[in-house]
């Protein structure tokens, strides 16, 4: 019997290294490709439809956005615009839905039709390019009413001047929407004014390259991690704090580990509140994998809140839900696992159910187009992976009982303890 793996939503032509779902559309957006090697597989940014359909989930191709010689590696959304690192540059792609009406034929071979500019550009991957349903095969019938999506280059900002392969590592938007971050294999942080792409602040952050980067919701401080060990807390371009996640751990020395992704979060239930997320990985590969760990902090004061190992598979990446009750973390071994916040207790796992590197998580986001879809499920993820495929995740919702009427079976239980030690012993009450 071969692994247990999670269902398969798509596979597309290429590489997959990142994905993300739009909260208002509630479009699923991927991205990957060969990069500039002349190998013929493509790069582009996949535009897909989620549907839950008589309790089954599925994703068709609405559209394929081609970047060139240049494969997205990483991605963040911002309202309608997309914030793509592309080798040594972060570029802005704008994009659009609307439901245009279709003809009931077979759409022209490839896709392109003559519905419009945006469908022109979308080419031969609009409906082909691993099909409408992520398996290939003939192109299938427009809908009476089809959703017709168009992007649109919006600019790009360098984000990486390495000498030698230059590579942005992690893009971001601020809550507001005011900002935008990058962290380059440089090891600067460069923060620019959105959408104005005004330069705002351009610091060296670490000795080496940048592994990912966050802001606070707030604004007041940006958390950073490099291959230096370092995760360190920015207050504008000014250091504010370096954390150290094992200083109360003494069996474990000094850069044994290093960090490798952060995030922050809020708390379900506590508007005030913040956390922060990290986690750790082995420096050096060992024959016998030592273990990983995971890390809550307090998002105000920066000190540690709680620590736990999470298995000996070294993580990839890492994903919050948007309420901060769930954590995703992905392996280079292909695993997958959801965690509960606020304990860091493992609630879903499957092992290698990509079978090579996880690139990116996201889960499905809190709004009602996303309700839908969930269906009975607590909380759904999707993950990627350099196999090409994206995966779903799913846990069911978790059965619970009202609190009165866990009072009320202790009431009984109380009162029929009472009555039991009245018949073994007359008078004792």
């Amino acid at each position: 019997m071969g692994k247990r793996r999670a269902p398969e939503l798509y596979r597309a032509p290429f590489p997959l290294y990142t994905v993300k779902v739009d909260p208002k559309t509630g479009l699923v957006i991927t991205a990957g490709g060969g990069g500039a090697s002349k190998t013929g597989i493509k790069n582009g940014v996949h535009f897909l439809s989620l549907e839950m359909v008589g309790g089954v989930h599925s994703a068709t191709l609405l559209h394929t956005h081609e970047t060139d010689t240049r494969a997205t590696m990483n991605m963040c959304l911002g309202g309608d615009v997309i914030a793509a690192g592309q080798d040594g540059s972060c570029s802005l792609m704008k994009f659009s839905q609307d439901l245009a009406k279709q003809a009931k034929k077979p759409a022209a071979k490839g896709g392109a039709g003559d519905k419009g500019a945006a469908r022109k550009r979308g080419g031969k991957g609009q409906n082909g390019d691993g099909g409408g349903d992520g398996g290939g095969g003939d192109v299938p019938q427009m809908k009476q009413e089809s959703p017709l999506i168009s992007v649109e280059d919006a600019g790009a900002v360098q984000g990486d001047l390495s000498p030698q392969d230059p590579c942005v590592k992690c893009v971001r938007f601020s809550a507001d929407l005011r900002l935008l971050l990058s962290g380059g294999a440089d090891g600067y942080v460069r923060v620019w004014e959105f959408p104005s792409l005004k330069e705002k602040w351009n610091f060296k952050a670490h000795n080496d390259e940048l592994e990912d980067i966050d802001i606070s919701p707030d604004k007041k401080h940006i958390v950073t991690v490099g291959r230096d060990f370092a995760c360190s807390v920015w207050s504008g371009d000014q250091l504010a704090v370096g954390l150290c996640w094992h200083e109360s751990m003494p069996h474990i020395t000094e850069k044994t580990y290093r960090y490798k992704a952060c995030r922050f979060a809020k708390v379900e239930d506590q508007k005030d509140a913040l956390r922060l997320y990290t986690f750790q990985i082995p420096h050096k590969r060992e024959r016998k994998p030592p273990q990983c760990y995971i890390t809550k902090w307090d998002g105000r004061s920066f000190l540690p809140l709680l620590t736990k190992p999470c298995g000996n598979e070294v993580i990839s990446c890492l994903t919050v839900s948007d309420s901060g009750t769930f954590l995703g973390l992905g392996t280079v071994t292909g695993s997958v696992a959801i965690y509960i916040a606020f304990s860091l207790q493992k609630l879903y796992y499957i092992q290698e159910s990509h079978g090579i590197v996880v690139t990116d998580l996201t889960f499905l986001p809190d709004t009602p187009k996303s309700k839908a879809i969930k269906g009975d499920n607590e909380v759904v993820m999707l993950s990627v992976a350099v196999d090409s495929r994206c995966q779903m995740h799913a846990v069911s919702n978790r059965r619970s009982f009202p609190l009165w009427l866990v009072l009320f079976f202790c009431g009984l239980m109380v009162v029929g303890v009472i009555l039991l030690l009245q018949s073994l012993f007359p008078g004792f009450i």
